[in-house]
């Protein structure tokens, strides 16, 4: 067998490494070896789901031909890689030794009924007994919908044989369903390493916005302690002029902390998730005691039981931020009242909070779960427009989603939707 030593590759063999580089399909991905061939490749660059998806493919392939073996070949700029195989173990050997590689960039379907008779394989190591003794033999190429070539579908027998048409068209089909997995994989990677990005990002946003937070909390705390000190000066007067800056600063100063508050939390949505079984009224509970809301059947707020896998302190902080919501956004015009229900199937459980108060007009719905949004309607409390954006991000985090409805008589309704444990 030809060596395959280290060399300068040209642009196209550069070219086709980094295609074959994005589907998963070199040496060394997902923790690949390169064995000679006749040694057993496992993995080969195929995610679980693919591998078996293959092993069928390649399977069926041999019995619809009536051969004893099947393989499906990727071709690399020096190497030809077995990632799936039928009545052989997948290998992998020099691109010289290749049959496939002698007529897969043709983009046609090979059938061959004796290869030790056809010039383009009498000699070839495959055929001649130094590996192999192949003699009937069919290639379809595994052509990508950009054009590119991956490498063959293959079958073939130590003995002579004529497939019918339809063997051979059917063997075409399959060489198409192969494309598609390859494709699924490729498709899979470009999510992962999508994912691996906003995670990476994810964090150095927490990173920056923890620092940016401690840098400018603590001025804005020396600032405020020092409000707070002239405002106590018996010496300051209140119907002094400075007296009244002194609350404006002390009013503005607090808002920016609260803020500051707020876009920490937000920035820190999505992390580390540790879940485990938890109760939803007793959560609601927890939130209506730290929020000074009465709680229990015909109080202010009341909740169903759910058992949802969830973070706790991240469902506490979703609570807080809908119930604080339900009070700052009260209707004048009746006492407020917050309930919260629960549906549980095989999926998963929804949640609902629903509230009596100003509600939100259908089409500002969708605007306001965006960070740092804001209705500025008259009479409305104070607020970051954080605090539905970290609820929602919340609820994405674990999987779920959140939306908005309207309550029926008048208010909002938070829809929140938990999977069910794994």
């Amino acid at each position: 067998m030809k060596g395959t030593g280290a060399r300068t590759l040209p642009k196209q063999d550069i070219d086709r490494q980094a295609a074959l580089q994005a589907y998963g399909l070199l040496s060394g991905q997902d923790g690949i070896t390169s064995p000679p061939i006749g040694t057993a490749l496992t993995g080969a660059g195929r995610t679980n789901a693919a591998r078996t998806a293959l092993d069928n493919l390649v399977d069926l392939a041999a019995k619809l031909c009536g051969v004893p073996f099947s393989v499906v070949n990727v071709i690399t700029a020096d190497q030809q890689r077995q990632i799936a195989a039928s009545g052989v173990e997948p290998g992998i050997c020099s691109r010289e030794d290749s049959m496939c590689a002698r007529i897969f960039l043709t983009r046609e379907t090979t059938v061959v009924r004796d290869a030790s008779e056809d010039p383009r394989f009498a000699n070839n190591p495959f055929v001649t007994g130094e590996i192999a003794a192949v003699r009937f033999y069919a290639s379809v190429p595994l052509e990508t919908a950009s054009g590119f070539v991956l490498g063959s579908l293959c079958v073939f027998s130590d003995e002579p044989a004529s497939p019918e048409p339809e063997q051979i068209a059917m063997l075409e089909l399959l060489a198409q369903q192969t494309v598609e997995l390859l494709e699924l994989q490729h498709r899979t990677l470009q999510l992962n390493a999508a994912l691996d990005e906003v995670r990476r990002s994810n964090a150095k946003l927490g990173e920056f916005a923890g620092r940016v937070s401690h840098d400018l909390r603590i001025p804005l705390t020396t600032i405020l302690g020092y409000v707070e000190l002239s405002e106590d000066d018996p010496d300051m007067q209140p119907e002094h002029p400075a007296a009244e800056y002194l609350q404006l600063i002390g009013a503005s100063g607090r808002r920016m902390l609260a803020m500051l508050e707020d876009v920490l939390d937000y920035s820190k949505v999505g992390g580390a998730l540790h879940r485990q079984p938890v109760s939803l009224r007793g959560a609601a509970a927890d939130v209506a005691r730290d929020l000074g809301i009465p709680f229990g059947a015909g109080a202010t707020l009341d909740s169903d039981d759910a058992q949802l896998h969830a973070d706790p302190l991240q469902l506490r902080a979703l609570l807080q931020n809908l119930l604080s919501n339900a009070l700052n956004y009260r209707s004048p015009e009746r006492p407020l009242e917050i309930r919260i229900s629960a549906v549980s199937n095989y999926h998963g459980t929804a949640v609902l909070v629903a509230d009596n108060g100003k509600g939100i007009r259908p089409e500002d719905r969708q605007r306001v779960l965006e960070p740092l949004v804001r209705l500025h309607r008259e009479g409305d409390g104070p607020g970051s427009g954080l605090g539905l954006a970290t609820c929602r991000r919340i609820a994405q985090a674990h999987g779920g989603d959140l939306t908005l409805t309207e309550t029926r008589g008048g208010g909002t309704t938070v829809v929140l939707t938990f999977p069910a444990a794994p």
